[in-house]
């Protein structure tokens, strides 16, 4: 058996049952790397907090999510799959590299000014610290690297500076520096063929939807905007449906589709049709695999409770080796 590279650590936010964006976006490249990593993945419910209105679907946004991530080929046997906040120890490594933060960096950052934008009600205190607590996330397991799109490595970094400071500031090496594993994460379109799918904006497709569902958001997706009729010539190049179809169906097919629409020999309704039963034939073994999971009520929950008992082996230790470096009376050092 080959040995593993290292240890991998990604988190996301429950957001219940996920879409084609986080299923190309994320969760794909997450069952690809679990044969060559040591792969930790949380749900991020801590997270979370920060910008909801109310708890009340958290839980089980919590449970849909992790069915998904199980059905799509997430295995507890080879991943450590758990939830955010059964782990606690996070919170404590959050505060003490809150520590060796300065504010002025917080607030100084992209991610916090968009997010003022769009939540000018809510700007708490847990929004200004959500990188040291993504910080802590990563640093708390050791990881060796966190897979991320290019646009994202600034975040990375940060986490990177934060471990820096950590070990200058208590003259220590206990904390490691993560490195970035570049994927390529596709910007998914949702139905709009305008901005990014998303829950939020109503425009995504669910992983976990009926084959009719699926169809019926398909149909209603926007193909070229400069085809009003069916014997007008299209352009694939800028239709979201055949950005799909290169994804979702054979390589004829798209092969056949791209050339057929630009001399009118296909409409978009016929075009969408095909790519809905694409569609719906990728997704039949996962939605089969969601279907027995959800006929065992308590696997899911065992598999987060495992995931965290095993998440805090880490954690422990990792904390361990923080307290004795700052020097915390009573610690061994």
């Amino acid at each position: 058996m080959t040995a593993k590279k290292g240890r991998v650590f990604s988190g996301a936010r429950p957001t219940g049952r996920q879409h084609l964006g986080n299923y190309l976006g994320a969760i794909k490249n997450y069952v690809a790397m679990q044969d060559d990593y040591r792969t930790v993945y949380c749900i991020v419910d801590i997270h979370a907090l920060t910008t909801v209105e109310t708890t009340k679907d958290l839980a089980f946004n919590t449970q849909e999510m992790a069915l998904d991530w199980l059905a799509a080929g997430m295995d507890p046997k080879q991943s450590i799959i758990f939830v955010q906040s059964h782990v606690p120890e996070v919170m404590e490594l959050h505060t003490i590299l809150s520590m060796v933060t300065p504010l002025g960096k917080l607030t100084a950052l992209p991610t916090f000014k968009e997010k003022v934008r769009d939540n000018p009600d809510n700007v708490n205190y847990g929004l200004v610290g959500y990188p040291v607590l993504m910080s802590a996330d990563i640093l708390l397991y050791k990881a060796d690297a966190v897979p991320v799109g290019t646009d994202q490595i600034p975040h990375l970094e940060f986490a990177r500076e934060v471990v820096r400071s950590f070990n200058f500031h208590y003259e220590t090496d206990v904390l490691i520096e993560p490195q970035a594993v570049i994927t390529k994460i596709p910007k998914v379109l949702g139905i709009d063929g305008e901005r990014k799918m998303s829950k939020s904006l109503n425009n995504h497709i669910e992983l976990a939807a009926t084959p009719e569902e699926t169809e019926k958001r398909v149909m209603s997706m926007v193909t070229d905007p400069q085809r009003q009729r069916r014997n007008d010539p299209g352009n694939p190049d800028v239709c979201n449906v055949f950005t799909l179809h290169k994804i979702f169906s054979s390589e004829n097919e798209v092969e056949s589709i791209n050339k057929d629409c630009r001399i009118a020999e296909i409409g978009c309704v016929d075009c969408k049709r095909k790519l809905a039963a694409n569609l719906n034939k990728h997704l039949e073994p996962f939605r089969a695999k969601r279907k027995e999971l959800e006929g065992d009520p308590d696997y899911v929950r065992d598999v987060l409770l495992d995931g965290a008992k095993r998440a805090k082996v880490i954690a422990a230790e990792t904390m361990a080796e923080v307290r004795e470096a700052i020097g915390f009376y009573g610690v061994k050092g």
